[in-house]
């Protein structure tokens, strides 16, 4: 039997799979099939991210099904590894991430503030007006931060609902908590650098609440699974500051690890991400950035990767309309803007942690 096909039978048959394929997503302009077309030439994109692989998995799947000729390169680092690598790359000129996806929102925002190309999101109208910074960078996501507690140490009874009633319980039991409360080391975190000046700018008493957290001695971490672990194994009791969206995720197989969600406020994280200027696959960038920010991209998130969607539209409870049923007034979602890059400057930080390990006793 001959397996020899007319050159252009094949043709048509390659370009009607492709476009059946990677067609505009629904309501998009009609000139973004050119976007597609020329992200398939470049063949993939580089994603610098702080979300670990294991969450973005899904995420990652999803995009390269829906556009089958991009692969995505995906690095998964911690916040200062992502800022300092970022910036040496691009003062020496090499190769570097089109895109960077950062759960520290200051140093991501100073990032874009630099580097970051200006694009209009065909998704933008869909999006909170404090999660887009000068159509350059973008938050993603809506994750609240919490308390973590190991469910079997803890009585019920006990378990704080504020940030004072949580520095009254450890303040009340220090023999009980002593080196038993865990929480970022905020000079080697940047995602615990700024989730405390965001408490700070939220509880004009944090630093004595923070004292009297750290009456029995904290234990700092640089990373939250770090801080899950010690509090399920119950070698540390209770963490504060932890991202709501690790701790579910982990608290659906672990009996051990309880989560609180403070009533008289809840800072709501939103990792940033934009598209690089110096971009060298700048057309499958915008892609990614789009479909991360899409009602598919942020339903994977919400319901696949345990991450809630800052869109209203998603299907289940895991989104903005979903967490304000649930925590109302209390919630305080961290602005993408300027206001984050206030204490980037070396002498404010400097002073800042200073006071905070003063209070900390550290």
């Amino acid at each position: 039997m001959s397996n020899i096909f007319p050159l252009s039978l094949i043709a048509a048959t390659v370009f009607v799979s492709m476009s059946a394929v990677a067609a505009p997503p629904q309501g998009y302009p009609s000139d973004y099939q050119s976007v597609i077309d020329a992200a398939t030439k470049e063949g993939k994109v580089v994603v610098y991210s702080t979300t670990d692989i294991k969450a973005a998995g899904p995420l990652v799947k999803g995009f390269e099904a829906t556009y089958p000729g991009i692969k995505v390169e995906y690095n998964d680092m911690n916040s200062t590894e992502l800022y300092n690598r970022f910036i040496s790359e691009q003062a020496s000129g090499g190769t570097s991430g089109d895109v960077v996806w950062s759960s520290s929102m200051d140093t991501g925002l100073k990032l874009a503030t630099d580097y970051a190309q200006e694009y209009k999101s065909p998704e933008l109208a869909q999006l909170p007006t404090w999660a887009v910074w000068n159509n350059k960078a973008y938050g993603t996501t809506y994750e609240p931060v919490v308390f973590i507690y190991n469910k079997r140490m803890i009585p019920a009874g006990d378990v704080p609902d504020s940030h004072a009633a949580l520095a009254k319980l450890i303040a009340s039991q220090t023999d009980k908590f002593k080196s038993k409360v865990t929480t970022y080391d905020i000079e080697k975190s940047g995602l615990g650098f700024m989730l405390s000046v965001q408490d700070a700018k939220a509880d004009p008493n944090y630093f004595k609440t923070l004292a009297d957290v750290a009456k029995g001695g904290l234990a700092v971490q640089s990373s939250t699974g770090t801080m899950m672990e010690r509090v399920s194994s119950g070698e540390n009791l209770i963490g504060f500051n932890i991202l709501g969206s690790y701790a579910e995720a982990r608290a659906k197989t672990d009996p051990s690890l309880g989560i609180a969600y403070p009533k008289d406020y809840t800072l709501v994280l939103s990792r940033v991400s934009f598209i690089s200027q110096q971009a060298q696959h700048s057309h499958a960038a915008k892609l990614w950035l789009d479909y991360v920010l899409s009602e598919k991209g942020q339903s994977i998130l919400a319901n696949q990767a345990d991450i809630p969607s800052l869109r209203n539209d998603i299907e289940g409870k895991n989104d903005i309309d979903g967490l304000t049923k649930m925590l109302g007034n209390a919630l305080k979602p961290i602005p993408v803007d300027e206001s984050l890059l206030e204490y980037l400057q070396p002498k404010k930080r400097l002073d800042y942690i200073k006071q905070w390990r003063t209070a900390a006793g550290k």
